[in-house]
């Protein structure tokens, strides 16, 4: 009997901000095995902001999501069928099959992962993707030394919780942004920072002084926009940035930095990295994350949308700001 699969795919790309009507949702069947594929039902698929720039057809570091073809993305899930030896069913799988319930791929794409004392959902997300760009970008680029402050924006969400909670335990003074006094309260009495501030208060140049009083030495950035400019002026000598995203500008809009000169005056390194580019870190630091997990050293929150419908919705709630963590849709 085929299997009848539900998937989203890319109808149309974005004029400005994502809309309902860039997706479709779709029904088709599976194809059958071929010798080293396997079967895998979806349980989880990851939201991420990259995926906003690959919706356009623009220059960037990746091919754009093709158009009438699945949203790709990161998934966890179960092995159904199996053509390839390293892969049984049952085993719990991490890959890139992206917006759909089911998907028929090489077993080179899948990792198998242990959920004994890890949840499934975190492989895609503090031992995940996430968590290994908050890592990398925190010690391969601002490489931080007990006592420096370290600012981290988006502080709330997938990446930025954990990068504060690394530079915490590293010894640092650890300051986040964030949107709204939940999600601060959360970044400070959840996630261990030493303060964050609330970039939605109307105040933030006032706090993000009153928070850094002794300057800022290094500068995780996610979001662009006001907030970069703001720190750039409070920078110390030889600080360093890594920029990692700016989701303030993913739909479109400009994104002015008026104190760029504080990269001169204040001999600042800036470097922009994308995770994917550095597989040779990937294993010490899933390692790292992954016993910190299990371990209850690293704290992590989701924001979990229900059913494959729900997808899109979520996706623009995210480019939003409106999750809590990493964003998620369960399947199951």
């Amino acid at each position: 009997m085929t299997l009848i699969n539900q998937r989203i795919v890319l109808a149309n790309r974005p004029r400005g901000a994502v809309t309902p009507e860039n997706f479709r949702l779709e029904q088709a069947p599976l194809p059958t095995l071929a010798d080293g594929e396997v079967l895998v039902r979806n349980h989880f698929l990851s939201l991420d902001p990259y995926m906003r720039g690959r919706m356009d057809d623009g220059k960037s570091y990746a091919q754009p999501q093709p158009l009438d073809k699945v949203m790709e993305g990161g998934t966890a899930g179960e092995v159904v069928e199996s053509r390839h030896p390293g892969f049984q069913p049952g085993d719990k799988v991490i890959g890139r099959v992206g917006w759909q319930l089911y998907g028929v791929v090489a077993g080179t794409g899948l990792t198998k992962v242990d959920t004994s004392r890890v949840p499934l959902s975190a492989y895609l997300g503090c031992v995940g993707m996430p968590g290994v760009t908050a890592w990398y970008g925190l010690n391969g680029i601002i490489e931080p030394k007990a006592g420096e402050t370290v600012v981290v924006s988006a502080a709330s969400g997938a990446v930025g919780s954990v990068v504060g909670q690394l530079a915490k335990a590293k010894g640092c003074r650890v300051v986040g942004v964030a949107g709204g006094p939940d999600k601060c309260r959360a970044v400070v009495e959840e996630f261990g920072f030493d303060a964050c501030v609330d970039y939605k208060a109307g105040k933030l140049r006032d706090d993000l002084k009153a928070a850094t009083p002794n300057g800022i030495d290094g500068y995780f950035e996610n979001t662009g926009g006001e907030v970069l400019d703001l720190v750039l002026a409070r920078m110390n000598a030889f600080g360093r940035i890594a920029v990692c995203g700016l989701i303030a500008g993913y739909d479109g809009q400009a994104i002015p930095v008026n104190n760029i000169r504080a990269i001169l005056v204040s001999r600042l390194k800036v470097q922009g990295f994308i995770i994917s580019e550095h597989p040779q870190i990937w294993p010490q630091a899933l390692a790292e994350l992954g016993a910190a997990v299990a371990e209850g050293r690293l704290r992590y929150r989701e924001t979990v949308a229900q059913g494959l419908e729900s997808a899109p919705q979520a996706f623009m709630g995210l480019l939003k700001g409106q999750n809590f963590g990493k964003q998620l849709v369960k399947l199951v």
